[in-house]
């Protein structure tokens, strides 16, 4: 055998490996999701077996019908969809800002959503449920921007770690100061738009949620070569031939859709954006941004689904708002994520 055929044979088999380590990721992942979601099927009160789950599904005069069909169901579904919009919108400000802590939790965006909400509903305001996403939205928006400006361009970590915290810390104040001024049914609002929950969560709500993910998602796949090209440096992606500021504008205008969707259903769900990337670079061992990309929704839909599942079964019959569960999860891989930096640095 000729040397230049060895060479081609050992180039092939090493391209062919990553896209071996992807495809299983994304197959083990995706059994994942749907053993999460058989078992959030069963899971409560009453306890089913995935065989009685199935039957309640299938018919509508079984007395479970009610309890899987119009509750754990679309729970389970919001799940998967506002986790997959996360673990994107992740990828997205990640990659884009070329900060690997970049997420919508710490730049204000899902806090930002989460006030405005919350005003929406204590003062009663005349907006239905499916112009929630536009009023979440607004309050992203002007979070977001307000950690970017003040950041400046330099998109030193640290500095956009301290910055968001203070305006998140600042939405949560005036979270808990507008649900002071309503009654005592307002109190739920705490645990959704300060913590974030899937709790009462039913086919509305999904409604609400699907056609904004049926745009949003795809124009995320659309920006990743984008994406991928600004994660190697500003002066990289312009050799390219790309418009730094529209297509960093870009991205983080789809991220804020993603998180802002995702928080007028659910709340400003912590860290689930913020982990869903590094956990995808950790399993296929690759920093590429078009890798990583297509396994994000996945990370996203079963980091989310499985925190719900455990809030719900952990300390039963009382039920923990999944943003707890999310940060005792995500604190400890930020810290992780900051010191590996500094090293690198």
């Amino acid at each position: 055998m000729m040397l230049s055929e060895m060479i081609t044979i050992v180039n092939t088999t090493a391209q062919r490996r990553p896209n071996r380590r992807l495809t299983g990721s994304l197959l083990l992942g995706t059994a994942a999701i749907a053993v999460v979601v058989v078992a959030a099927l069963c899971a409560g009160d009453p306890v089913v077996t995935p065989l009685e789950a199935f039957a309640a599904l299938t018919d509508v005069s079984d007395p479970l019908h009610p309890y899987v069909a119009d509750s754990r169901l679309p729970r389970a579904l919001l799940g998967v969809m506002c986790g997959a919009a996360l673990g994107l919108a992740g990828i997205l400000m990640q990659d884009a800002m070329q900060n690997r802590i970049a997420g919508p939790e710490l730049l204000g965006v899902s806090s930002g959503a989460a006030v405005v909400l919350t005003a929406v509903t204590v003062l009663a305001l005349p907006v239905g449920l499916h112009q929630l996403p536009y009023v979440a939205l607004l309050g992203a928006a002007v979070a977001g921007s307000t950690v970017l400006v003040a950041v400046g361009k330099t998109h030193d970590p640290t500095t956009m770690l301290l910055i968001g915290s203070a305006v998140t810390a600042l939405a949560s104040g005036l979270v808990i100061a507008l649900v002071s001024l309503g009654t005592e049914g307002n109190l739920p609002l705490l645990f959704r738009y300060l913590l974030g929950s899937l709790s009462d969560r039913g086919w509305p709500h999904v409604a609400v949620v699907a056609p904004w993910l049926t745009v949003a998602v795809p124009a995320a796949l659309f920006l990743r070569h984008r994406v991928a090209a600004l994660s190697l440096g500003d002066d990289v992606a312009a050799g390219l031939g790309i418009n730094v500021f529209r297509a960093r504008l870009s991205a983080l205008g789809c991220a804020g859709v993603l998180a802002a969707v995702v928080a007028c259903v659910c709340g400003p769900v912590a860290y689930v954006a913020l982990l869903a990337p590094h956990l995808c670079r950790w399993a296929l061992h690759t920093t590429s941004a078009r890798r990583v990309f297509w396994l994000t929704p996945v990370a996203g839909a079963v980091l989310l689904t499985t925190a719900d599942l455990l809030s719900r079964i952990a300390l039963y019959p009382i039920e923990i708002p999944v943003g707890i569960t999310t940060t005792l999860i995500g604190v400890p891989t930020l810290l992780i994520a900051l010191r590996r930096q500094d090293s690198a640095a």
